[in-house]
């Protein structure tokens, strides 16, 4: 693992831990979550930047980091990809769809680098939910459907034709 990525690690598992942050359906530590979605990143030819983001991915959304800490620590190309992958829907902004919606407009506009990582994230959640929430799974799938038709920038990846059949 190179620097960038073995800092972007550390960094987000001291986040994540400092709000004590599990994942729902196994109780492991959070940070095994981005590992799998930094894992997959690589496993797909991303650059050093995307994997760092990978890990970093759920830390502005779910912690007290901003994404001008991540541009601080971690630079411009990084905070942008973060910045991508980070729902931009409050509980205050209406329903669960609503805020689906306003959060694929997002997708939407992300970079090349963020939907590519996306991509990755929904191969990880589509495998944790469909093996431990089936109730839950229909609801997800349908959600990833409609995020995946979204992400058109990296619809000729090998990466978006496995979240693809990840969540088929």
């Amino acid at each position: 693992m190179d620097l960038l990525a073995q800092t972007a690690f550390t960094y987000a598992s001291a986040a994540h831990a400092a709000v004590s942050q599990r994942r729902k359906y196994t109780d492991e530590p959070y940070i095994v979550h981005p590992a799998r979605v930094a894992t997959t990143v690589a496993k797909f030819g991303g650059t050093d930047e995307m994997i760092a983001a990978a890990y970093l991915h759920d830390v502005v959304e779910d912690t007290g980091v901003s994404i001008e800490d991540i541009l601080d620590m971690f630079g411009s190309v990084v905070a942008v990809i973060v910045d991508g992958l980070t729902d931009v829907s409050k509980p205050e902004d209406g329903n669960r769809a609503v805020r689906k919606e306003l959060d694929r407009a997002h997708s939407a506009d992300a970079t090349w680098a963020a939907q590519f990582v996306k991509c990755a994230d929904i191969i990880d959640n589509a495998s944790d939910i469909g093996d431990n929430d089936p109730s839950f799974n229909v609801v997800y799938r349908k959600e990833m459907v409609a995020l995946l038709e979204v992400l058109d920038k990296v619809k000729d990846e090998p990466i978006y034709a496995a979240a693809v059949k990840a969540v088929a």
